[in-house]
């Protein structure tokens, strides 16, 4: 495989896998691109992506530009003169003349069954919206936003309590694993395409943290779904009241249960308060909070919780 070049695009831990990959199955990735280091951690340090981390381990060079549309950039691209580009959540937009360097175009490994779930959160809107099925699909590159043909498919069922962590971590690895299935194919341009039906597309816009507030007039189950798919960022939430001040209590598990003892209830009302759960009165149905986490606190059981805070009463999200 050392005959072609491939440059590799990716940022975060979900990006990992497809270039261990080829670097393990004696692909020869010429040059990796990530994004510039970011601040973060509580001394806002500039902080390298776990793509880096990986290249830099594997010893292939890493290039960050700010941004593609950059003559430098371009320029830098062409000088590696690339059969192909290998793009997994690099999180840059990549213009046309970025997209028509590599002999072989540019690829994608996209954690959706496209045309379902366009966009930047196509794992977790997948959950949020109830879906059973999931999957990656690897694309041929173009100018829209994840509007190429499809080059393979790989499909994976949706568990009932799937999260967004467990879901991420099941994809980032099918992702490498349909990416070594199909790539013989696309470098002996073998592989057939097949175009999207632009009708059926559905947009998976980005996540945001003021998305994760539990409104409890919604349905239990559509609420577990949130729980769920908030599960690890950015973690549902709602807000209980002690010492006449609201107070963040986020929401890791939780699990819809059958009561009749909702009835005449305000949604947000908190029937019980104790070692089985926290159990919330919804729109419809019954919602036990099983694992939580207090502002400033460690995520614990509802078990624990309760020890220290009776809401039974209590009306959640009022603030």
């Amino acid at each position: 495989m050392r005959s072609v070049r491939i440059v590799y695009a990716g940022t975060p831990d979900f990006a990992v896998p497809a270039l261990q990959a080829l670097h393990d199955n004696d692909y020869d990735v010429v040059a990796v691109y990530t994004q510039p280091d970011r601040p973060a951690g509580r001394g806002k340090k500039p902080r390298p992506s776990p793509v880096k981390l990986k290249a830099t381990e594997l010893g292939i060079g890493v290039h960050q530009p700010d941004r593609f549309s950059d003559e430098g950039a371009i320029e830098q691209l062409q000088q590696l003169q690339p059969d192909l580009m290998i793009v997994t959540a690099y999180g840059l937009l990549l213009p046309e003349e970025v997209l028509a360097i590599p002999r072989l175009g540019c690829i994608n490994i996209h954690a959706s069954l496209l045309p379902r779930w366009r966009g930047a959160a196509p794992i977790q809107r997948a959950i949020i919206a109830g879906d059973k099925q999931t999957g990656i699909t690897i694309m041929q590159m173009d100018k829209g936003l994840d509007t190429g043909d499809m080059l393979a498919v790989s499909r994976c069922d949706i568990a009932a309590d799937e999260t967004g962590s467990s879901l991420h971590d099941r994809l980032m690895q099918l992702g490498a694993d349909t990416l070594l299935r199909c790539l013989p194919d696309i470098l002996s341009q073998r592989c057939p395409a097949e175009k999207q039906d632009d009708a059926a597309a559905c947009y998976a816009s980005k996540l945001s943290k003021a998305e994760a507030e539990l409104d409890w007039r919604e349905s239990a189950e559509q609420l577990l779904r949130l729980v769920n798919a908030f599960n690890a960022w950015p973690v549902a939430f709602t807000h209980y009241m002690k010492n006449r001040q609201p107070q963040n209590l986020r929401v890791w598990q939780a699990e819809v249960i059958d009561t009749s003892m909702a009835s005449g209830k305000a949604p947000g009302t908190v029937l019980r308060c104790d070692k089985q759960g926290i159990d919330v009165v919804c729109g419809s149905g019954v919602l036990r909070l099983l694992q939580v986490q207090p502002a400033g606190k460690r995520q614990m059981s509802s078990a624990d919780f309760s020890n220290a805070h009776d809401l039974t009463g209590d009306v959640l999200g009022c603030r």
